[in-house]
């Protein structure tokens, strides 16, 4: 696979524009895209999203910060990994949301979420940014 000269486009590979968007979505997320009745806000930061096949989605949002470090990254990979299946979502605004399928799996989320804290004792994941709460 070699570059030819005299066929410059053949076997030719780019990294033009993102992949689409659609491949990172979680299963459950990608079997219902379009079909979501309804949402409410459980409490402030976490929601439950239903849709129209019946399915439920729980999502925890937890104040990110501006400047991650590779450490910060990590932690929250770490907790993707042990709850939501590997993955997690970034806002606008730079938030994270956690999404399980299950309700079994939520309060296991926010506890592990909120045994989290920094060595001055503050939240590194703080649940809220919704309804009546306060974003980053």
């Amino acid at each position: 696979m070699a570059f030819d000269p005299n066929e410059p486009m053949k076997d030719r590979i780019t990294d033009i524009g993102p992949p689409h968007y659609e491949q990172f979505f979680p299963p459950v997320i990608k079997e219902n895209y379009g079909k979501w009745k309804y949402h409410e806000i459980l409490e402030p930061g976490v929601l439950i999203h239903v849709s129209e096949t019946g399915a439920e989605v729980y999502t925890v949002r937890v104040g990110g910060v501006r400047l991650m470090s590779v450490d910060f990254i990590r932690e929250t990979c770490e907790i993707a990994d042990k709850h939501c299946d590997g993955y997690l979502r970034f806002t606008t605004r730079n938030n994270i949301e956690f999404m399980v399928d299950d309700k079994a799996k939520l309060q296991p989320l926010i506890d592990d979420l909120k045994s989290r804290k920094f060595e001055a004792g503050s939240n590194k994941f703080p649940i809220g940014g919704t309804g009546a709460g306060i974003t980053n």
